[in-house]
């Protein structure tokens, strides 16, 4: 999303992620959360928390935790609440594989509506029965069908305008072929 680290996505619920940010104060290396909350013209304390986030080994898990609460507050994943803002409108629409890899695989991934499709549309043609997606999505079994039966249209509709598509430029083409015969 943000930088090209992968970060294996976490499970809802999950926050050990925490106990390796850079942010985390210890004895040795003292952090004032303070400085991730700075005021828009602070720059100083705005460069120091990135600097911060910039050596941290869960940078994405938390920018995408960040997200996924709908946190707008502060510096969170190297990104002040300005250069999130995007981010924030672009989540519903995101569509990242890994995660819906990982949900297919059976974990328990926070999903966007798009990576949702995915996940129906791939269970669906791997011949994942509808029991099985209902706990990968957590509806029930008779939302499973129902998501499959609208995944099984949006197949079929794909097809019938990929062939439409095929049949225009084929009629297309022996036009074309006549014009230049006569």
């Amino acid at each position: 999303m943000h930088d090209n680290q992968t970060a294996e996505p976490r499970t809802l619920g999950d926050h050990t992620w925490h106990n390796q940010a850079a942010c985390l104060p210890t004895a040795a290396h003292p952090v004032d959360p303070e400085i991730f909350f700075p005021e828009p013209d602070e720059m100083d304390r705005i460069r120091a928390a990135k600097a911060l986030c910039a050596q941290c080994p869960v940078l994405q898990t938390c920018l995408d935790a960040a997200l996924e609460a709908g946190d707008r507050e502060g510096i969170r994943g190297g990104m002040t609440e300005e250069e999130r803002e995007p981010l924030h409108r672009n989540l519903p629409r995101r569509l990242d594989y890994v995660r819906v890899n990982a949900t297919l695989a059976g974990r328990d991934i926070h999903l966007t509506d798009a990576e949702r499709r995915a996940v129906t549309r791939s269970a669906y043609q791997a011949g994942i029965p509808a029991a099985r997606l209902a706990r990968l999505l957590k509806v029930t079994e008779e939302h499973a069908e129902k998501r499959y039966r609208q995944a099984r249209r949006e197949i079929r509709n794909r097809a019938v305008d990929s062939n439409a598509d095929q049949a225009l430029g084929a009629a297309r083409t022996s036009r074309d072929d006549l014009g230049t015969a006569a």
